[in-house]
């Protein structure tokens, strides 16, 4: 069985929307070092519907030279979360249809190594609720945005987490990683 990993850029009151808010961090290389290590193993790319739409543009004509995710990103079959899109236009995707707790299962089960998911809220909000994400990836950046789609939504289910790992950067961004928590007896 393939695990999933999330991946959210996130502020320090929970944002994940529209994350052009990153840009003046800048980028430590290091950062990049932890995505490729979220990214290691993952045969596929489980997006939502508006995520979708939004890296096929920016990641379709992208090369390995402009950005070293660019194969990882093209190359890999990506699977759409959707109850509207019915023709998927970058290279190696396909349609999963509308969210699915026992599609999204089956294909943790046929896809070998692990799934990468990022961006892509509301579909990480009912994978946490259903229990489906393996590991949560946040790069918590030192700002609060005060208004915005939010990872956790207000009276969403409660969610237990264990930290697995944490690297802080030069720019001020903290990397988090956490797993399902194991229930205590």
């Amino acid at each position: 069985m393939g695990s999933i990993r999330v991946h959210e850029f996130i502020t320090l009151d929970g944002v994940i929307n529209e994350p052009t808010w990153t840009f003046e961090y800048g980028f430590d290389p290091k950062m990049g070092a932890a995505l490729a290590g979220a990214m290691a193993g993952c045969q596929g790319i489980l997006l939502g519907r508006t995520t979708y739409e939004m890296f096929e543009p920016a990641w379709s004509a992208r090369t390995e030279a402009e950005d070293p995710g660019a194969p990882f990103m093209n190359d890999t079959m990506k699977y759409v979360v959707s109850s509207t899109l019915e023709k998927p236009t970058w290279r190696n995707s396909e349609i999963a249809g509308p969210y699915d707790a026992g599609v999204i299962g089956q294909l943790k089960q046929r896809v070998p190594g692990g799934i990468y998911v990022s961006g892509s809220g509301t579909l990480v909000r009912a994978m946490l609720a259903d229990g489906l994400a393996d590991e949560l990836h946040l790069f918590v950046y030192p700002v609060a945005r005060g208004a915005g789609q939010r990872l956790f939504a207000d009276n969403g289910p409660a969610t237990k987490l264990a930290l697995a790992g944490s690297e802080a950067y030069s720019n001020g961004v903290l990397h988090l990683t956490y797993t399902p928590a194991t229930p205590t007896a």
